[in-house]
């Protein structure tokens, strides 16, 4: 099956050519060109946000089983259309399929989840004097602008997207340009399941002008972003200008503390295929491993054995277990990071060159990984496992809470005083120990220090779109 779907712009309730330039739609598999995307023109995004600002009142006002309604019948359809959504995700991003389809399913759970959510979102009454009334209530922020990056481009968009919606906000949303066929298959559930006009919107363009522009319009009242820490830090910026409400999830260096105590075996099954996950690019993937000296050489040589298994391929194949990076970036930026580890120490054990043909890079393994190397300090983003030992819990703790980032750790321990020590004093929004499973839709999910601010995901999550007012009546 080819690459087949429409790649139009949805705005005020109508599926549109952007105006403006054209921008080509690459499968990272083969490098090749699959379609041409028309970005939108100044235009378009003028009249996106009147749209958004003409919707909103009607949109806020609406009961909250009614918005609830429309969310769940949206997350219906993603379920059904899992599959061929799944697909234009792999030939745009490269993800293998499987991992492809439980994407737009994880989607369609936020959208049920916020659906729900938002019927329990109430506010509380202050004790006052007889005949006194004094009470605290949540209300949407409004209009509503959110980024999002390539990497997860349907999960992440509908994390944004749902709670938004959910919570009585208009939405214009600007996915990436890389993967345009299955954010729009999203946008088309939304319309399908009769999202009113100009209640959500979906614009691609020039990242830097699209941006620009609506946060810069009085419209726009509550900015939602996901990527870079030095994108995020521009955009607020940006925001500041106009007292713009922003959630920042950026960038992570994850570090996992391995102590050895643990189950050596069933940690190395847990953890070599989640590096891998999307080919490394994953804001909490598990990418600086700290072990415990006594089982280093056993854990290292068990995670290189491990990773030479990998399949990796084209994400359509049956049999592909990683697939290429998402785009001809990524490929001198992670040989960079890789030959300068080398340089200063660092022992290969596994990959540690491009792969043939498209954007391919090896599952690579680095041991004994200095401090001083560029990819213990720059997130790597890519399928880069990077390993050192150490010989003290202190020491762990050092090197995990080293750099500025703090989205998220994890800790393999059967130690359960240990496992309390560590989860309160590692410097991170998010620990897993002994688990993975830390992007879910009732936790929220987001970071500390240059990994930056506010929550996605949970009640916390939902409230990122709401402002609080008090009303004090006598």
């Amino acid at each position: 099956m080819g690459y087949e779907t429409e790649l139009k712009l949805f705005i005020d309730g109508a599926w549109r050519q952007g105006e403006g330039d054209m921008s080509p739609v690459i499968n990272p598999a083969s490098g090749d060109t699959i379609a041409e995307l028309h970005l939108a023109s100044t235009a378009n995004i003028d009249e996106a946000l009147a749209a958004a600002g003409r919707a909103w009142p009607a949109w806020r006002a609406l009961d909250v089983e009614k918005r609830g309604a429309i969310l769940h019948k949206a997350a219906s359809l993603l379920r059904e259309r899992a599959e061929s959504i799944g697909r234009l995700l792999t030939q745009e991003q490269g993800k293998p399929l499987a991992e492809a389809i439980g994407e737009v399913t994880g989607a369609a759970g936020m959208f049920d989840y916020f659906a729900e959510e938002a019927k329990r979102s109430g506010g509380r009454v202050l004790v006052r004097p007889t005949g006194q009334r004094s009470i605290v209530i949540p209300q949407p922020v409004g209009p509503t602008a959110t980024f999002t990056p390539w990497n997860f481009p349907i999960y992440l968009l509908a994390k944004k997207v749902a709670a938004a919606l959910a919570a009585g906000c208009t939405v214009i949303s600007k996915p990436p340009e890389e993967t345009p066929g299955c954010t729009g298959a999203l946008a088309r559930a939304l319309d399908d399941a009769g999202i009113p006009k100009g209640v959500f919107q979906l614009v691609h363009g020039v990242p830097d002008a699209v941006s620009r522009q609506l946060i810069g319009s009085p419209i726009i009242r509550k900015i939602s972003f996901t990527g870079s820490t030095a994108v995020g830090k521009h955009l607020m910026k940006l925001a500041a200008d106009g007292m713009k409400r922003i959630t920042m999830e950026l960038g992570g260096h994850a570090p996992v503390l391995v102590f050895d105590d643990c189950d050596l075996d069933k940690t190395l099954d847990m953890l070599v295929p989640q590096k891998f996950r999307n080919a490394g690019q994953v804001c909490v993937s598990p990418t600086r491993f700290f072990v415990q000296e006594g089982i280093y050489d056993a854990f290292a040589k068990g995670f290189a054995e491990r990773t030479r298994g990998i399949t990796v391929g084209n994400g359509l194949d049956a049999d592909t277990r990683m697939g290429p990076l998402a785009n001809g970036r990524r490929l001198p930026a992670i040989t960079e990071l890789v030959d300068d580890a080398k340089a200063k120490g660092a022992r290969v054990l596994a990959g540690g060159e491009p792969g043939k043909g498209g954007f391919f890079f090896q599952p690579t393994v680095l041991a004994d990984v200095p401090d001083d190397a560029q990819a213990m300090n720059v997130e790597p983003f890519g399928p880069v496992a990077l390993m050192r030992p150490f010989a003290s819990e202190d020491e762990a703790l050092q090197q995990a809470n080293r750099l500025p980032y703090g989205l998220a750790a994890f800790v393999f321990t059967e130690n359960g005083r240990r496992a309390n020590r560590i989860g309160d004093a590692i410097e991170s929004g998010m620990v897993g120990i002994n688990t993975f499973a830390i992007s879910v839709a009732d936790a929220p999910f987001g970071g500390i220090k240059e990994s930056g601010f506010g929550s996605e995901g949970g009640a916390e999550g939902l409230a990122s779109y709401q402002v609080t007012k008090a009303i004090h009546q006598a």
